[in-house]
């Protein structure tokens, strides 16, 4: 399933910094960054927990927002995309020659 995440880390509070790389690397792990602070994420129901406990285990909830869309199975049918930044499909792309 395609899960849309995006995340907004206060970075003037302590550690701040420090948690959005985290973030930041977590999510990179999972899926493709699109924004700076979105990433799209093709995930089976079992990693997409696993991903959400991981980042929710790094995030400071009286000052961090964490958002999570699922686009479900079909998700890639439903993103348009305009802009300069190409879009790249990790299931249909090869990344490795």
């Amino acid at each position: 399933m395609l899960v849309l995440i995006t995340y907004d880390v206060c970075v003037t509070t302590d550690g701040g910094t420090r948690r959005l790389r985290r973030i930041a690397k977590v999510c990179l792990d999972y899926g493709l960054r699109v924004q700076n602070s979105v990433f799209e994420c093709e995930v089976d129901p079992a990693q997409f927990a696993f991903l959400k406990n991981e980042l929710l285990d790094i995030y400071e909830p009286d000052s961090d927002s964490l958002r999570f869309y699922m686009l479900g199975k079909k998700g890639r049918q439903r993103v348009e995309h305009f802009g300069a930044k190409t879009t790249v499909d990790v299931l249909s792309d090869s990344l490795i020659l």
